[in-house]
């Protein structure tokens, strides 16, 4: 059994109001804590990988805020208090100042922080 809180968490990325903290969970999933302050565009960040998307799927629940999801088939906004799953192939816009929890699996999840925070060769 395994838990953790937001505090808990180590910052795998922070900046300009944006933050991201993670922690495996075990069995081959990771949880992350999301901060992204209205205007969060990742679409520069994404790019390189996979379609200029991320592409590890995510479970999760809005905490706060309104995000846009563009995808290759359009967009969706999710809105607080959503349960949410995010399919390989996204990039997330916040239209509000946004706070989410999402789990994803370990591997993947790591490989799209070390790309964003520039650690990929």
């Amino acid at each position: 059994m395994a838990a953790t809180t937001r505090d808990e968490a180590p910052v795998a990325m922070e900046g300009d109001g944006l933050e991201v903290r993670v922690r495996e969970l075990g069995g081959d999933l990771t949880v992350g804590f999301f901060r992204l302050p209205q205007g969060t565009d990742l679409t520069e960040a994404l790019k390189g990988l996979p379609g200029d998307m991320c592409p590890c799927p995510h479970w999760g629940y809005l905490l706060k805020g309104r995000l846009l999801m563009r995808t290759a088939d359009g967009e969706e906004v999710y809105e607080e208090g959503q349960a949410f799953y995010w399919g390989p192939g996204h990039v997330p816009v916040a239209l509000a100042d946004t706070e989410y929890v999402d789990f994803s699996p370990t591997a993947e999840f790591h490989r799209v922080v070390e790309h964003v925070t520039g650690g990929a060769g």
